[in-house]
């Protein structure tokens, strides 16, 4: 059986710009006239208020509140504030858990399980992050891994708690009840986007990776859909092998899937990757695809590394630096004006937008004034 998400149908229909920095998005120009600018600490009291309004104990609601800001300010928009009102009506429909902690399944020194119980993603992974840090300054490393959370908004938003503190960081997941992906020579969607987030420190900006593992997200396959017009590329496959640009292909029966990275001729990799990532999260945790269906999950693997106990923590900055160097001194092909490490555009991005406010469009505006007016908050005010 072929299992679908419920959330393909709620994807966002908007995005931002990036187009030389991974997926292909759309530009902010052409939605500017759609859009009211906030002030990122207004969002993070509006998203607070309406999470508390609507079930969510406060510590939580605190978590969950600037994790979908600070997304929305790195420019990951289908994984930033648009989230807010999805997460709403799952807390009003039981499918996410918002009482309690995570339950304790195995605690070995530097090595700690949680069962996640569908609580919500933020709160679960920010305090996975302390936990790894912890037991990374006692043992070097520190690893977690969790099932059954709910959803984890933008993993790039998480990296720099550890890359500030000298950290290296790996985080990835996947949700074992969404596919949409199909293995290398296969047509039958079996794995997701299955994203991977990883930061390493440096002697100033940090490295920040978050990416997928096909060479479209759902999301965005679901605002072309939703526009009604064809991809750029072909980064699908319809459900007779073939490369296509067409996104309805995602909701025929049976279902086309996303490509992974490397595409129809080199797809071999970037499903090796996505394989790799299924073996950290649902098959580490012990919950995964074996699993009956439980809605918006996800089965997730944190690593905290310490350079300290490697190479030495000089020795890292070292090389890392002249990697950096190395990288940034490489002539830049027709098309860019300099090479740019990964995390540089997020981080631009995040700089501007605290400065000029962050745009949301009219269509998600719209649906949080009617969440707002049903629990009796006020909506923030734009710019």
């Amino acid at each position: 059986m072929v299992r679908k998400h419920h959330m393909e149908a709620e994807s966002p229909i908007w995005t931002h710009e990036a187009t030389k920095e991974g997926n292909l998005e759309v530009t902010t120009s052409s939605l500017e006239s759609l859009e009211q600018r906030y002030r990122p600490e207004v969002l993070v009291t509006f998203a607070r208020e309406l999470l508390i309004s609507s079930g969510m104990p406060d510590d939580k609601a605190r978590d969950v509140a600037e994790i979908v800001v600070e997304g929305e300010l790195l420019g990951k928009h289908t994984h930033g504030f648009s989230l807010l009102p999805r997460y709403v009506r799952e807390i009003e429909s039981g499918g996410m858990a918002v009482e309690g902690s995570p339950i304790v399944i195995n605690d070995y020194g530097a090595c700690l399980a949680w069962d996640g119980r569908k609580l919500p993603g933020p709160w679960l992974v920010r305090r996975a992050l302390d936990a790894a840090i912890a037991r990374a300054k006692e043992f070097g490393m520190g690893a977690v891994t969790i099932q059954r959370s709910h959803h984890l908004a933008c993993l790039g938003t998480y990296l720099s708690r550890a890359t500030d503190q000298g950290y290296l960081m790996l985080l990835t997941l996947t949700d074992p009840a969404h596919s949409s992906v199909a293995p290398y020579g296969g047509v039958t969607p079996v794995l997701t986007s299955n994203p991977i987030a990883f930061g390493a420190p440096t002697g100033n900006i940090p490295i920040l990776i978050d990416t997928t593992t096909s060479l479209q997200s759902n999301g965005m396959v679901a605002l072309y859909r939703e526009r009604g017009e064809s991809l750029p590329n072909p980064d699908l496959m319809d459900n007779q092998g073939q490369p296509t640009y067409d996104p309805n292909v995602i909701v025929t029966n049976p279902g086309g899937s996303i490509l992974p990275i490397g595409g129809i001729n080199s797809g071999h990799k970037g499903a090796a990757i996505s394989i790799l990532v299924e073996l950290l999260t649902g098959c580490l945790s012990g919950w995964g695809r074996a699993e009956p269906d439980q809605g918006w999950s996800a089965a997730a693997f944190l690593l905290i590394l310490d350079p300290a106990v490697f190479g030495g923590r000089a020795a890292y900055l070292r090389q890392v630096e002249t990697l950096v160097q190395l990288c940034r001194n490489s002539v830049p092909r027709p098309g860019f004006d300099k090479v740019r490490l990964p995390g540089e555009g997020g981080l631009e991005r995040r700089a501007r937008q605290t400065n000029a406010g962050i745009p949301l469009p009219a269509s998600l505006i719209k649906e949080l004034n009617a969440q707002a007016r049903q629990y009796e908050i006020s909506m923030p005010k734009p710019l």
